[in-house]
């Protein structure tokens, strides 16, 4: 399947139907580049074999020469995570929030349904928001599409607040509308925005707000200009004004709760905000601060909202401590914790699907990822450092094989990482029966078989110091990158059967799916380069590029990359929220992934070096409860 860079038209919405965007081959812009491995002394590691270590070389006392990557050990002992109390399991938390809920829906029940105002119609917008972004919005499906419904019937096409009575459209209503409604896949057109953005960028349309309503009108532009497709200008527009006035904004807010939800979103925008980050910090904003929800929200449903809400996040956060319990024991039983030239990330991963799987019964889908997501890790370190080109093809064949007596001669990390990883697929093709109705075992291991292909090519690569052009990494590199043996079965385990057509609008050879996989190798790229040319690694997007243009700097293209990253996720939002075959629950969850994966790297490869932001995150989304 060739790699497409797309340069579509200006995507156009009629009715719930939204119209694809044309898609465009593009120009892949196509010097060797090698970098030597580093030999200074490092302390020995590896349990398996006693070793004289360098830097980025080992010696084994078989006399084998090994490549490491000196990682930081794993930072989650099994102990600490065994210990986990998981205090919100006892049933009268379940019992208190049942109650809460019908409070919440006799609240959506309230809401008023006879009048077109923008202020009633906000009252429908705040309160969809706010149940989404405090984590509870699953509860009350039924009461939001009711909710939005009503407010798509006086949608015009310049916004909220053009009726008979009103010639100009409300920004505040308008932008939250056209966030939820296209998150929600009504059919609505981008171009609307337009009138929200002065030519004159000192000057606002709206004089008579007071300037913190003001503020906040431009915080919900913000919000609705990130969600955005290819080739929108509008929404380009949109995002440029509100950024550089909620920027100049910032240190004239008395407001601190306003100020902090103003970083919090100019940070992490929309494709680093995961669900689960997006509520724990919300909570920690407004916990305690009801001035966010007065306007549509009185002091008492207020109360009943922010208690459900900080309810479900720990009785959640309980069933997460559980399932992390499972996964570390894995991890230890496996043996996979011996292998200590390799990154232990288990808990790492778990995040990753957990941050945007919530549902307590899709266990086998977080656990599953967390699994294979580890496995990956391990194969990775396996074929780029650790493995020596002769144990990589017999350990290749093997595994093409499925056959563990084909690993007779190998050393016994591979055996080990072997002997997991088979059985984590065929545990997994065993949850997936239950939701499927087949056994989708073959399909699985075919995608796995296309996967260690492609970490192959990149170990000959390594090997012959090849250097490929951009078009020819990217086509393999989309594939190790790992997406997609990652994504599939965990999706195959979600309580929607998927039949081999549909399954086809996901997975392979689906544009989702290669975007999917496309974007973590660029991200990914961007962010571990420096470090995998350290070890030896130096076949990259960035030395890929900097050949195809000589004279170019890791400064150009990392320039050229973000902005292909930054085209690509517009498309990838297309891509999630078009109308096609394939169910909600299936595209939520595998989107959720892409941007937890956005989010891992936002700072820095947070996999490799997680003693930073991505430690905190596990502290905060899984390990500390909301105080009640």
């Amino acid at each position: 399947m060739s790699l497409r860079c797309i340069t579509p038209l200006p995507c156009s919405m009629v009715g719930h139907k939204l119209q694809k965007p044309p898609i465009h081959k593009p120009l892949f812009y196509h010097k060797p580049f090698n970098t030597p491995y580093l030999k200074k002394k490092i302390p020995a590691r590896s349990r398996l074999a006693k070793t004289t270590i360098n830097m980025a070389v080992i010696t084994t006392d078989e006399g084998i020469t090994r490549r490491i990557g000196n990682h930081h050990p794993n930072l989650w002992d099994d102990d600490f995570i065994q210990s986990l109390s998981k205090a919100y399991e006892a049933p009268s938390y379940g019992e208190r929030a049942e109650k809460l809920i019908k409070d919440v829906k006799d609240m959506f029940n309230a809401l008023p349904v006879q009048s077109s105002s923008a202020e009633d119609l906000y009252q429908h917008l705040s309160l969809v928001d706010h149940v989404e972004r405090l984590g509870i919005d699953r509860h009350f499906q039924t009461e939001i599409k009711n909710a939005l419904d009503y407010v798509y019937r006086y949608w015009s096409d310049k916004g909220i607040g053009c009726g008979r009575e009103s010639t100009h459209a409300d920004l505040n209503t308008s932008a939250l509308g056209f966030k939820i409604l296209r998150l929600h896949r009504y059919g609505i057109s981008s171009d609307m925005l337009q009138q929200f953005i002065p030519k004159d960028k000192n000057l606002m349309h709206l004089k008579s707000e007071s300037n913190e309503e003001e503020i906040k009108s431009i915080l919900n532009l913000f919000r609705a200009s990130l969600i955005a497709f290819p080739e929108e200008k509008a929404m380009d527009g949109a995002k440029s004004f509100s950024t550089t006035y909620l920027k100049q904004a910032l240190p004239k807010i008395n407001n601190l709760n306003l100020s902090r939800e103003i970083k919090f979103n100019l940070e992490y925008g929309w494709h680093t905000n995961v669900p689960r980050l997006e509520t724990r910090t919300y909570l920690d904003i407004y916990g305690e601060d009801s001035s966010w929800a007065s306007k549509t929200i009185n002091n008492t449903f207020y109360e009943k909202l922010l208690e459900l809400a900080k309810l479900d996040f720990n009785m959640i956060q309980s069933v997460q401590q559980k399932e992390l319990q499972i996964l570390s024991r894995w991890w230890t039983e496996s043996g996979l914790a011996k292998l200590e030239f390799s990154r232990h990330r288990h808990v790492e991963y778990y995040l990753w699907a957990a941050g945007g799987c919530i549902e307590p019964k899709y266990s086998a889908f977080r656990i599953g990822f967390a699994k294979l997501s580890a496995l990956v890790t391990y194969l990775d370190d396996i074929y780029d450092t650790y493995g020596t080109l002769d144990e990589l093809k017999i350990f290749t064949k093997a595994i093409k094989r499925w056959d563990l007596s084909a690993t007779e001669g190998l050393p016994e990390f591979m055996k080990v990482a072997f002997k997991a990883f088979d059985e984590a697929l065929r545990d997994m093709a065993e949850e997936a029966k239950k939701t499927q109705g087949r056994d989708t075992l073959d399909y699985a291991r075919k995608a796995w078989e296309v996967y260690i292909d492609a970490y192959m090519k990149e170990a000959e690569w390594l090997a012959m110091g090849y250097t490929p052009s951009l078009e020819e990494y990217l086509e393999n590199g989309k594939v190790s990158a790992g997406s997609r043996v990652v994504t599939l079965q965990p999706v195959l385990t979600l309580d929607a059967p998927l039949s081999d057509e549909i399954l086809k609008e996901i997975d392979y050879p689906s544009r989702f799916d290669e975007l999917l996989c496309l974007t973590l190798r660029l991200r990914g790229d961007t962010r571990t380069f420096k470090a995998e040319a350290d070890r030896g690694e130096v076949v990259s997007c960035i030395t890929c590029y900097m050949k195809d243009h000589p004279g170019s700097n890791e400064e150009d293209a990392l320039n050229y990359l973000n902005s292909l990253i930054d085209e690509r996720l517009k498309e990838l939002n297309w891509e999630y929220l078009k109308p096609d075959n394939v169910p909600l629950v299936s595209k939520d969850n595998a989107y959720n992934l892409s941007k937890g994966l956005q989010l891992l790297y936002k700072e820095r490869d947070g996999f490799s070096v997680s003693s930073i932001e991505t430690k905190n995150l596990i502290s905060k989304i899984i390990i500390e409860p909301i105080p009640i």
